[in-house]
């Protein structure tokens, strides 16, 4: 019995010592770690429980396990809180990735649209020199309509016409010396017309096309043949000088 009114007095002396200790920290700083309160909470419960158990010893040893307890609380707050932090940490890298991703998507397109561009520029070059040389589109005997083949040429040509605004061109019609003058000449004033409505139908406006034909009056030899009627049946394209005002047809 003395025992137990020992050790309940020990416990109770200890226990007010360290909530009166507890006490003063608070004064002194109003907010303290987790960690502090959770060991204080531990020592407290450990003096106590120690005290019941096993007398003034059991309450020495009771304060140490409970400061043990109330530490591993702490840590697993910690550790809890460190978790956290981490997950926020890999959900932020997981954002960076993804950003990184659709910059390097947009590098891929902005180097594919710089090689689709200069490709462009070399295609219309060319065109430019073919058209300052004059392009020609051939057509089968008695016929005024455009091949398909010519047809991916037109549109070259057109899409050369929409990247330099300020081009021109001067369509001329031919026939060749098969067929009577006036039969030639219309002839070359359709496939000439044929050639003019294609363009504008590609978006090249009328304005900037200059359209006349010659009938079979300029063949491209002077020995007729077989061969060279089928350079003679033509729509010859140039382009015209910058200066050059296209007269209203």
């Amino acid at each position: 019995m003395k025992k137990q009114i020992l050790a309940a007095l020990i416990s109770t002396t200890l226990l007010t010592s360290s909530m009166s200790y507890a006490a003063s920290v608070q004064g002194q700083e109003v907010a303290s770690e987790p960690s502090d309160k959770e060991a204080l909470i531990g020592v407290g419960s450990g003096i106590v429980l120690g005290a019941v158990v096993g007398g003034p010893v059991g309450a020495i040893i009771g304060a140490f396990t409970g400061g043990m307890i109330g530490q591993s609380v702490a840590d697993d707050s910690e550790i809890k809180f460190q978790q956290a932090q981490l997950a926020q940490q890999e959900s932020e890298i997981a954002m960076l990735n993804q950003e990184k991703q659709h910059f390097e998507s947009l590098n891929e397109q902005y180097v594919s649209a710089q090689r689709e561009l200069e490709g462009l520029k070399q295609r219309q070059g060319a065109r430019l020199e073919e058209l300052a040389l004059g392009l020609n589109v051939q057509f089968k005997t008695g016929s005024s309509e455009v091949e398909s083949h010519f047809k991916e040429q037109l549109n070259e040509v057109a899409d050369v016409m929409a990247m330099s605004p300020e081009l021109k061109l001067d369509l001329t019609g031919y026939a060749d010396r098969r067929g009577e003058s006036s039969y030639n000449q219309a002839l070359s004033e359709q496939r000439v017309a044929e050639v003019r409505r294609y363009l504008v139908k590609q978006g090249v406006n009328e304005s900037r096309l200059d359209a006349k034909a010659f009938g079979a009056t300029a063949p491209v030899k002077d020995e007729q043949s077989f061969e060279n009627d089928f350079f003679d049946r033509r729509v010859t394209i140039k382009l015209l000088p910058a200066d050059t005002a296209i007269a209203a047809n």
